[in-house]
């Protein structure tokens, strides 16, 4: 099935537009979701909102938003003022620098959009794609939509041989903790641990990323719980493992057991389960 478009907008290049459509490359749907249920008769709950001082239920149409500027002090914004500080979508991702693909650290990426060019903007499309991957370089700029104003990265990607667009919606720099926080004590590391170490990296090392070969086991059992528990099938809980996580006690003699194992197979991209047995008589009848 073809994927669909969920906007278009323009990227402002110099004084070259380029109209494009902007796809979703992310699934957010594919997560498995519960929904409460009262656990005497089965049936849905409806959330209530409780006044905590009046200790009754409140209708939505009775409800502000507000700031809590101190303890249990608040200032209340209308709609009307909270939709004039939104930031007006303006249908146009705006170029304000070019900078090395690399020196933009992946902790600041947010969701991610594919682009591709709309009516009248494939040679223009083209021509950017391909000077971004001949640069080594990505586009940062500015992008307004739903209120709000973000960061973008242009980045060019291959696509069948030639080269594609991908808008990165990024983080703030206030949105991102620093790692300075952290409490990282210096620690000396012997060059005969270093050695192994590096050794059993490139016993383990892959020339690329395949994210085929990871499949989510938890959500494979999740989902064949979901089949037997439908089918009337009772599912059996496996005891939970031991914590590990314990000290080593003698690293060279850990670095040099690992090198001597026989590294794990790679994962095998994942495959569709197999569908759960139809229950047996005895099942269907509790």
């Amino acid at each position: 099935m073809a994927a669909r478009s969920i906007a278009s907008l323009t990227i402002s290049f110099g004084l070259v537009s380029i109209p494009v459509k902007l796809f979703s490359a992310t699934e957010a749907s594919k997560a498995i979701s519960f929904n409460l249920l009262h656990k005497t008769c089965g049936s849905r709950l409806k959330q209530q909102y409780l006044c905590v001082k009046e200790e009754i239920p409140v209708a939505r149409e009775e409800m502000v938003k507000g700031y809590e500027f101190t303890k249990d002090q608040y200032v209340m914004f209308t709609p009307e003022e909270l939709k004039a500080m939104e930031e007006a979508g303006t249908h146009t991702a705006d170029i304000t620098e070019f900078v090395p693909v690399e020196s933009v650290d992946p902790i600041y990426f947010d969701k991610a959009y594919y682009l591709a060019p709309d009516k009248g903007g494939a040679k223009p499309y083209a021509l950017l794609a391909r000077a971004l991957s001949g640069s080594g370089r990505c586009a940062l700029g500015r992008w307004a939509a739903r209120g709000k104003q973000y960061i973008v990265m242009i980045r060019p990607v291959e696509k069948d041989g030639s080269a594609a667009l991908v808008m990165q919606q990024l983080l703030y720099a206030a949105e991102v903790r620093s790692i300075q926080e952290i409490d990282i004590p210096k620690t000396e590391v012997k060059d005969a641990e270093l050695k192994l170490a590096q050794q059993l990296i490139e016993q383990q090392a892959s020339d690329t990323f395949d994210p085929a070969a990871y499949k989510d086991e938890v959500r494979e059992r999740i989902d064949a719980a979901i089949r037997k528990k439908v089918e009337g099938q009772e599912i059996t809980l496996a005891e939970a493992p031991e914590p590990g996580g314990g000290q080593v006690i003698d690293l060279m003699e850990a670095l040099r057991a690992s090198l001597e194992k026989k590294p794990a197979r790679k994962a095998e991209p994942a495959r569709k389960a197999e569908p759960a047995k139809p229950a047996g008589k005895k099942a269907a009848k509790k």
